[in-house]
């Protein structure tokens, strides 16, 4: 199978999507199957990938760490005719999402779009926001769903979520694996000694971009709270991103700085040691759809302490693998690590395995097998397209495509300019 990916965010960004993306590529070539990448340009790149189509991009957009995509380089079309697609599979909504959009329709091709991210709580990365702005967002992936012929979704609760917001494709609950070697050679105990952490001190930890959306500065202030209560607690930080000099000022108003340790990016093997050197990962982001680190956690038999949002319900479950915290409310994220620092040996041994058994449903061998599986039956449902129809029906489907691009634009800015400012999604998708 020929599987062509199309995303904004692709290595070397560290983000979700990006690691998503990567891992699905990895485990399909494992599998013998050929997928061709069309991404950004991000800053590090390299200058050889034999199976990424690299778009030029304006880097560091805004001030953040991502990349937007300018109009398309050339050969791009010579180039998908060599790789001669089965399916093409979106990562995003908008930008490059509009060119997986155009190059199913005219190959004629199955339609697969996961909806990876609450894109609402990224709009603070544009000039303008506003709930306007905001509402558009939730509107424009909304109609792009729809747009495709199927929809995955990385949780039930965000399937429900789209449901509730009125897409119509069927939605494919399929979570974004993850490979569980590093995590079997990983040694919390080196790292510790690595970065001047006793064995005896209780270590909480975060991993992932450190950027608003996650919603950082809450839970900073959280566990440095709870670090004033406990002397023999360290707080571990591991990432880079805008939110970094804000923790920074958080801990050191608590007077806390030299108890928190910050170690930058990390690869694989060393992400995986991190996880294992901590005692608890704290997480109180809005903004996930699955939180793959929460997975990555719980593969190295760390608890979690999370506030329930989309996706993390459906990996969270309060004494068996961590604590589930109903919502945001600093009082309660303190009383959640305070009973896990509690807890005797015994019965943090359990919530160990409780994690590690946890990990295993989301193995990446198992996702890829679920995502082949729903490729191939996109491809058998859907109509073959006889060659000496073939350019002229190309055309026909291109110009449809256009509109039904441009219909979704203008339907999720009127939906936008309709709301009353403060007016609140017409869901509930927390």
């Amino acid at each position: 199978m020929n599987i062509l990916m199309v995303t904004n965010t692709f290595t070397p960004h560290v983000g979700g999507v990006a690691r998503s993306v990567q891992s699905y590529c990895d485990a399909f070539r494992q599998l013998g199957h050929k997928v061709l990448v069309i991404a950004p340009h991000f800053e590090g790149a390299p200058e050889h990938e034999p199976d990424v189509l690299r778009f030029p991009a304006i880097e560091h957009f805004h001030g953040s760490d991502f990349s937007v995509p300018l109009p398309a380089p050339v050969g791009l079309q010579s180039r998908l005719d060599d790789f001669a697609p089965d399916i093409v599979h979106s990562h995003h909504p908008f930008l490059l999402g509009d060119t997986a959009l155009r190059a199913a329709a005219k190959r004629q091709l199955p339609m697969v779009f996961t909806h990876h991210t609450m894109y609402e709580r990224y709009t603070h990365y544009l000039p303008i926001d506003s709930e306007r702005v905001r509402r558009f967002a939730i509107e424009l992936a909304v109609g792009y769903c729809n747009l495709c012929d199927a929809v995955v979704a990385p949780s039930t609760t965000l399937a429900d979520c789209l449901r509730n917001r009125g897409v119509q494709s069927p939605i494919e609950v399929i979570p974004t694996g993850i490979d569980p070697q590093p995590f079997a050679q990983a040694d919390g105990a080196a790292f510790r000694r690595k970065i001047g952490i006793p064995e005896e001190d209780f270590l909480i930890g975060y991993l992932g971009r450190l950027s608003p959306e996650k919603n950082l500065v809450f839970l900073a202030r959280a566990v440095a709270i709870f670090m004033q209560q406990q002397p023999r607690t360290r707080m571990l930080l591991a990432g880079e991103g805008p939110a970094r000099e804000e923790v920074q000022r958080i801990f050191s108003e608590y007077r806390l700085s030299d108890r928190l340790h910050l170690v930058g990016l990390l690869d694989r093997p060393e992400l995986a040691s991190a996880y294992q050197a901590m005692d608890g990962f704290v997480f109180a982001s809005q903004s996930e759809t699955q939180g793959m680190v929460l997975a990555e956690a719980m593969a190295a038999g760390t608890p979690v302490i999370a506030v329930a949002a989309p996706g993390v319900r459906d990996i969270v479950r309060n004494g068996h693998n961590g604590r589930l915290l109903t919502k945001e409310d600093t009082d309660l994220f303190v009383e959640g690590l305070r009973w896990l620092y509690d807890q005797p040996n015994e019965d943090r041994k359990r919530l160990q395995n409780g994690a590690l058994d946890t990990s295993r449903d989301f193995s990446m061998s198992r996702s890829a097998e679920r995502m082949l599986a729903l490729y191939g039956r996109l491809m058998a449902g859907h109509n073959k397209v006889p060659s000496n129809h073939k350019r002229w029906l190309a055309a026909r489907h291109r110009m449809e495509e256009e509109c039904k691009i441009l219909h979704n634009i203008t339907h999720a800015l009127a939906e936008a300019l309709r709301a009353e400012p403060g007016l609140q999604p017409r869901e509930n998708n927390e």
